[in-house]
């Protein structure tokens, strides 16, 4: 990985700007995410309270995270105008406030508002939580950093969803949510208030990034084909994910079963985004996306002729391989972008994949449709490897 103007940047970075900078986008990225799955839990209380039909239950899903995947660019160009401090403390804020409106709903109409809420305040945390983790951390350490940053967002995915299922088992639904939409709030005015301000990069240190890491043009180039690979990479995880339960259904799991199944790859996949991030920093990006991706093929295909015990033990290992492969890529991002670009690049990168990853499963669905579960599932395995040429033509870019 390149230093990208580190050296001129992380001489104006302190431990203590560090350490701010690391609390306020892990802590963001843990609630944002936790926000985001949230809405898994509270679909079926939803569809009982207000008797909504499932076309209604899969649209408010939609509304939110659709919401959050087309205004990462906006949110961007919002941080360019008003600052990212002011801007992602605003996000937070306005995303607890869509669950308070959510625990004050009385229809469907007020709830599709509350989701429309959520999701544009969500909207803000990816681009601007990661080029602060970029400038705070810069050069190789970026890598590392990104990965504990991403790591940071399955903790909350796990820990959100938790604590309502808690709140719900002692309290009603909406002071349930209602509690938790004001953690937001909290949140909101801990970030503005904690969130270092860096000053603009100069003109120079533009300069010699440019010069150290080769023509601009080359590196933009670059940045495109790694969000084509990042988008292929968050498909082919939707669409596993997708397809797995009825994997796991046809060798004769129960609901439970399927429960821990899931839960065992969502554990190896949240270890995976720190375990690559630091293996990424050691042995290059390159080598990195290969032996995940590889490593992701080859998993899916061995489970599907293994029993259901065998897969049960395998499926972590696939999880690490299947979301480890995002933490690398995520970093870097910041050594294809001049610095003052990147909140950005990182709003386009995100855009593509989180976008990616909302049409994949409805565009597999359609060849399982055709095809069977099996087929498409070998179908995805075999998209993964296109990825391996593809960040080939990176190393010039990357100088691994």
């Amino acid at each position: 990985m390149s230093v990208a103007a580190g050296n001129d940047i992380v001489d104006t970075v302190s431990k203590t700007d560090e350490r701010r900078a690391a609390a306020v986008a892990c802590g963001a990225h843990a609630l944002h995410d936790g926000y985001t799955d949230l809405v898994y839990i509270m679909l079926p209380v939803w569809q009982a309270e207000f008797a909504l039909g499932y076309a209604a239950v899969g649209a408010l899903r939609t509304l939110s995270s659709g919401t959050m995947a087309a205004l990462q660019i906006p949110s961007g160009y919002l941080s360019e105008r008003i600052g990212p401090p002011l801007t992602l403390a605003l996000g937070t804020a306005l995303a607890g406030v869509g669950y308070l409106i959510a625990g004050a709903s009385s229809g469907l109409a007020m709830l599709a508002l509350a989701l429309l809420t959520v999701g544009t305040g969500a909207s803000t945390q990816h681009p601007l939580a990661s080029s602060l983790m970029a400038r705070a951390f810069a050069g190789p350490r970026s890598l590392k950093a990104l990965g504990t940053y991403n790591f940071a967002g399955d903790i909350g995915k796990m820990v959100v969803p938790a604590s309502a299922s808690l709140l719900l088992v002692a309290l009603p639904w909406r002071e349930a949510v209602a509690i938790l939409g004001a953690v937001g709030l909290l949140a909101g005015i801990f970030i503005y208030i904690t969130m270092p301000r860096f000053a603009a990069v100069s003109a120079a240190a533009q300069a010699k990034s440019a010069e150290r890491d080769g023509p601009v043009r080359t590196r933009h180039l670059a940045f495109w084909t790694l969000l084509v690979v990042g988008m292929l990479d968050s498909a082919t995880r939707m669409a596993f994910l997708t397809f797995l339960p009825f994997v796991l259904t046809a060798k004769g799991a129960s609901l439970p079963t399927v429960g821990l199944s899931l839960t065992l790859v969502f554990a190896g996949g949240a270890a995976g985004k720190l375990v690559c991030a630091f293996l990424g920093a050691r042995i290059g990006t390159i080598a990195t996306v290969w032996v995940t991706e590889i490593a992701t093929a080859a998993g899916i295909m061995a489970l599907l002729p293994l029993p259901l015990d065998a897969v049960l033990v395998l499926l972590p290992v696939i999880g690490v391989a299947l979301n480890g492969t995002s933490s690398v890529l995520y970093g870097s991002v910041p050594s294809l972008v001049e610095p003052a670009w990147r909140t950005r690049a990182f709003s386009i990168f995100y855009t593509g994949t989180i976008g990616s990853g909302a049409v994949a499963p409805a565009l597999y669905g359609l060849l399982g449709d055709a095809l069977g579960v099996i087929t498409a599932l070998i179908v995805v395995a075999a998209m993964v490897l296109i990825n391996l040429p593809l960040v080939w033509v990176l190393r010039p870019a990357l100088k691994d």
